[in-house]
């Protein structure tokens, strides 16, 4: 492993029983071992993708087969990428070192990396860029973190360099003999923008949204992580790294970067060629799929591909108007960029020949019909456990709409608290709940079945066995999410800043920034009705019961308003 012998100790087991109760990304509870003085054991795959620049590649082939970490527990995966004439291995290089033709049907950097990745059998996957000198301890520097624990993002450290003469051989000298500055003038090299924010933060420790600077050169993590996120989206030609990164962080990922983990960029980074050109062609690409980025949501009317927030409702045992209402509500607020989804026992709808105005589902098959053309509303038996890449979810009830600025304040409190978890408090008992999606994946993976926490942090506060996933309760999470990012409480009135006097009607487009045809907002039908009674918002008589907790029967129109509804359809029957 190194030069001087050292007595190696094993590193903390890591696996699903061995998972720490990390707070936010501060990651200080994993204690990582030296340098050289750990026993490795967990198979790494490093894959590369490439595309020409065959002397570059050389290089950082002839790097990784002078690293500590152990040749039998490595593999290389380089992902020829369409070049011409095709890649072909140098002599220096790693013993496990293979080509793959990047799949076809596609190109680029995050096409070319799923290709790998789904090529590679290490358990940990570690990406690194075909134009990287690494030192001879990158690779163990970064792998020392994922044997702590399985919920790591580790990130290297790289400065960039003119790229000077040099041959593979020595390259693969100096590093094996750990002299790296020998190769290169660092004191003239261009440092990465990243690791000032990562010294500003404490290590990232005290970063709120730490997968901003999880660049691509050199960033490693789980196998099985990369595929339960979707591995990198091949449509993101530029930023795809980035992109990746957010959805790690809704997976409720740690990002820890360690700057023992050295490398040499060869060549300038591209900032330095065209910055504005470089910072034009990302901004669409994260535009779409980041929500978090506020600042390339600012047009009006626009719509986006990943909603900034999800608004669960029920809709069985509420009226159809009681639906609609709420529904315009959530599209009509101040943020443009809102998807609903309704709930409900829509696969018990009779099909076939069935009484129109004795339907016993009447209010429900018209909720049905209301809503099943809105591109903005998705109906579905049941919310999906995991909203990802969605960052935020609201549930409430439904008879109590949201205010123009209601989901805006929800979001602010728990950004400024940092809170995995908002619970609004009405005056009739019932709850509402927003849930930040980073926080909730966060406490289902500390959940999950055999998922113990180490001696030493304490149990998780739970009093019976880990149940599966799809068994636990908002309260089971609430518990979880307390310890790793705090849950924040709050009465209607802070949400709901005018809850008092007449109540009002908003025009479902009243020339608000995301009111319009084809965003969340526009093209309500009717008006959104803001929630201004007399009383608090779910102050109601007879309201006690906990929202979502107990559904009751499906209402149907009867009396004075089943006559005013018939005599409205024989009206428009009439006019046929």
């Amino acid at each position: 492993m190194t030069d001087t012998p050292r007595t190696p100790r094993p590193p903390v087991p890591a696996g699903a029983g061995d998972r720490p109760v990390i707070r936010h990304n501060d990651y200080s509870p994993l204690v990582p071992p030296s340098l050289g003085e750990w026993t490795p054991r967990l198979p790494v795959s490093v894959v590369i993708p490439a595309y020409g620049g065959r002397r570059r590649l050389d290089l950082t082939l002839a790097a990784l087969a002078a690293q500590t970490y152990p040749s039998g527990l490595m593999e290389v995966v380089v992902v020829d990428d369409g070049s011409e004439p095709p890649l072909r291995l140098p002599d220096i290089r790693p013993e496990n070192t293979r080509v793959v033709p990047s799949a076809p049907g596609g190109w680029g950097t995050a096409h070319a990396l799923n290709t790998g990745v789904r090529a590679a059998e290490g358990e940990i996957v570690q990406r690194l860029d075909a134009d990287m000198v690494t030192s001879r301890e990158h690779i163990e520097a970064l792998m020392r973190w994922h044997h702590l624990t399985d919920y790591v993002v580790t990130i290297g450290a790289k400065v960039f360099v003119e790229e000077p003469a040099l041959t593979a051989a020595e390259v693969h000298a100096a590093v094996r003999e750990g002299a790296l500055d020998t190769l290169f003038d660092l004191s003239r090299a261009v440092p990465s923008s990243t690791e000032a924010t990562i010294r500003r933060l404490d290590g990232l420790r005290a970063s709120k949204n730490p997968y901003h600077v999880c660049t691509g050169p050199t960033v490693s993590f789980r196998r099985a992580l990369f595929f339960q996120v979707g591995g990198l989206d091949p449509e993101v030609l530029r930023g795809e790294d980035t992109e990746f990164a957010y959805r790690l962080a809704m997976s409720g990922a740690v990002f820890v970067p360690d700057m023992e983990a050295r490398a040499v960029h060869l060549g300038m980074p591209a900032q330095r060629v065209d910055r504005e050109a470089t910072v034009r062609v990302v901004a669409p690409f994260l535009a779409h799929r980041v929500p978090l980025r506020r600042d390339l949501r600012k047009e009006p009317g626009r719509g986006w591909l990943v909603p900034y927030v999800e608004v669960v409702l029920d809709a069985e045992g509420s009226t159809e108007p009681e639906v609609r209402a709420a529904v315009s509500a959530a599209l009509g607020g101040s943020l443009p960029d809102v998807a609903v989804t309704l709930v409900g026992p829509w696969g018990e709808l009779a099909q076939g020949r069935h009484p129109v105005l004795g339907d016993p589902d009447f209010e429900l098959r018209l909720v049905h019909e209301q809503f099943r053309y809105d591109k903005h509303v998705r109906i579905t038996p049941a919310a999906v456990p995991d909203p990802a890449p969605i960052p935020f979810r609201y549930t409430g009830p439904v008879d109590v709409p949201l205010g123009r600025r209601s989901l805006e304040l929800m979001i602010k409190a728990v950004t400024d608290d940092r809170a995995g978890l908002l619970v609004v408090e009405f005056p009739d008992g019932r709850t509402a709940r927003l849930e930040r999606t980073d926080a909730l994946n966060r406490a289902r993976l500390l959940t999950a079945p055999g998922a113990n926490v180490p001696s030493g942090t304490g149990p998780l506060p739970r009093t019976d066995h880990l149940p599966r996933v799809g068994d636990l309760t908002g309260e089971d999470l609430a518990g979880v999410i307390e310890r790793t990012h705090g849950v924040r409480r709050g009465r209607a009135a802070e949400f709901w800043p005018q809850a008092t006097g007449r109540p009002k009607t908003v025009p479902a487009d009243d020339g608000r920034a995301g009111a319009g045809p084809g965003t969340p907002g526009g093209g309500a039908a009717g008006g959104a009705a803001d929630p201004t009674p007399e009383r608090p918002p779910g102050d109601r008589p007879g309201a006690s019961e906990p929202a979502g907790h107990t559904r009751q029967p499906a209402r149907t129109a009867s009396g004075p308003a089943r006559e005013k509804l018939t005599s409205r359809l024989r009206t428009a029957l009439r006019g046929r």
